[in-house]
């Protein structure tokens, strides 16, 4: 058996087009909608609590940026008023140095940052639960030491039968 339609006659052709010029016409409305609203959504929160941070390239770029210009910005009371011009003169040369090789990597690979914030998250996130059910289990085993009589004391009790 052939899993071919049968043809249809060019009546039926007619409102069928129609039909799909109205779908058509639906889902342009139906994304135009959407990216309205998003764009409202997006205007309030701009408004509500300031301009999203960026990307993680971007913001370590900042960071390099102002970490520079503080280090450059740096007086040298150590090294007196006659070395002192020599030692910001390093320093910048040093800091211009830093920038230009942190620049390409960050220019070719800007969605590492983004990964690697997003790890840094996720490993945050299962540090705190560790800590958090160890804290219960400590927690826990004080307040069952408490209620039959006994001092927790420093250690732990061990049972040698």
């Amino acid at each position: 058996m052939s899993e071919e339609l049968p043809p249809s006659d060019a009546g039926d052709r007619e409102p069928v087009d129609s039909v799909d010029e109205v779908r058509a016409t639906d889902a342009d409305a139906w994304a135009t909608a959407v990216a309205e609203d998003l764009a409202a959504e997006k205007a309030r929160r701009r408004t509500q609590y300031g301009p999203p941070p960026g990307s993680a390239a971007e913001e370590l770029r900042k960071l390099v940026d102002n970490v520079a210009e503080k280090l450059s910005g740096l007086q040298s009371p150590l090294l007196g008023g006659i070395a002192g011009p020599a030692a910001q003169q390093v320093v910048k040369q040093v800091v211009q140095q830093a920038k230009a090789a942190v620049e390409p990597v960050i220019e070719r690979n800007p969605d590492v940052f983004d990964h690697l914030a997003a790890a840094g998250g996720e490993l945050l996130a299962a540090y705190r639960s560790a800590v958090q059910a160890q804290e219960q289990r400590w927690s826990r085993r004080d307040d069952t030491l408490r209620d039959r009589g006994e001092d927790p004391g420093p250690g732990e009790r061990i049972d040698l039968d």
